[in-house]
């Protein structure tokens, strides 16, 4: 299974590099993820370089595609080229954004008629496009989701894993990034070693 985070300048870090911990949490040998990209090297909003590992052609093959967000969804969401390079087909994949990468989806008509969820600074122009806004971490339905608020990123991760596998191995994963008392306990040593053992 191919699971692409796209990523671009300006992205909000955490978008990108939480959802990519907690997916590769995960270890099977089918399971493969992946940050695309327009070009080879992106930089976060705070500066951090980033070489990505693949173009956005990738997206077309991928089970899942996750967006990422950052100020630079305003004029993405108005590109035509870097729209029609995100072959997106919700029909055979998950799609998925956080936060302003909402813009996005709603920019590519996924979201018609649909409810959906974004950063609050994003909420006028994601209106605009026509999309009912509510004001929650995570909004699915069926194959699209949309998630906000960066630490929302666990839940946008946790469904791409539970869709694709199973619910145990989606609780395993988000239990392990919890504070220790409050997800994993000392006596779940066990439960720790088969999520990091999975053939």
């Amino acid at each position: 299974m191919k699971i692409v985070l796209v990523a671009f300048d300006g992205f909000t870090d955490v978008d990108v590099h939480l959802p990519w911990d907690l997916l590769n949490r995960v270890r099977r040998g089918d399971w493969n993820v992946r940050i695309v990209a327009d070009r080879p090297v992106v930089r976060s909003q705070t500066g951090l370089a980033l070489t990505v590992h693949g173009g956005l052609e990738e997206v077309a093959d991928a089970d899942a595609v996750l967006l990422a967000s950052g100020p630079a969804t305003r004029a993405l969401c108005k590109d035509a080229a870097f729209l029609a390079a995100l072959r997106l087909d919700p029909a055979r994949q998950l799609v998925g954004s956080m936060c302003s990468g909402a813009l996005i989806l709603a920019a590519k008509g996924l979201l018609d008629g649909l409810t959906a969820t974004t950063y609050p600074t994003a909420r006028k122009e994601l209106e605009a496009f026509g999309v009912r806004v509510v004001e929650r971490p995570f909004v699915g339905h069926g194959a699209i989701a949309t998630a906000a608020g960066c630490l929302a990123a666990q839940y946008l991760a946790g469904w791409v894993i539970e869709t694709l596998l199973d619910a145990r191995t989606r609780e395993l994963v988000l239990r392990s990034v919890q504070p220790v008392g409050e997800g994993f306990r000392f006596d779940d040593a066990e439960a720790v070693r088969s999520l990091y053992q999975q053939a």
